[in-house]
């Protein structure tokens, strides 16, 4: 059985975070910081935790602390969610055409290079210079 309640050190060790990012959260409104007692020391409830996994797996699907904190504050509002994560994908989709783009050039570059080994100068430095053309 879980713990109800964690010390700031527990709640980010069980959230695999450090205790500074959680700090972090708290400044940026993503995370309430509890009320401190009088003696003792702050306890974060178990919706503390399940925030921070909430958090951590919208930063892995590439949302920014701003874009986290919007669907935040949705909540429930799936229309509102749903345009912030479809701009994600627009996003998402528009840098993958780019690495595809970054992708080509540098197999040309590198062809360039198995072609010519004996070449004076390397077409990727020549290229990245300015000297070469690589758009």
């Amino acid at each position: 059985m879980r713990q109800e309640s964690f010390t700031i050190g527990k709640l980010a060790k069980h959230a695999n975070v450090g205790v500074e990012t959680i700090r972090y959260y708290q400044n940026f409104g993503l995370l309430q910081e509890p009320a401190k007692p009088q003696s003792g020391y702050r306890q974060y409830p178990l919706a503390a935790l399940e925030r921070l996994h909430f958090i951590k797996r919208a930063q892995e699907l590439g949302f920014s602390l701003k874009e986290i904190s919007q669907l935040l504050a949705l909540g429930n509002n799936a229309p509102g969610s749903r345009a912030i994560a479809a701009d994600k994908l627009c996003a998402v989709r528009s840098k993958i055409a780019h690495l595809v783009i970054v992708r080509a050039v540098l197999e040309d570059l590198i062809h360039e290079c198995d072609a010519n080994p004996d070449a004076s100068g390397s077409p990727i430095v020549s290229a990245l210079s300015g000297a070469g053309n690589i758009s």
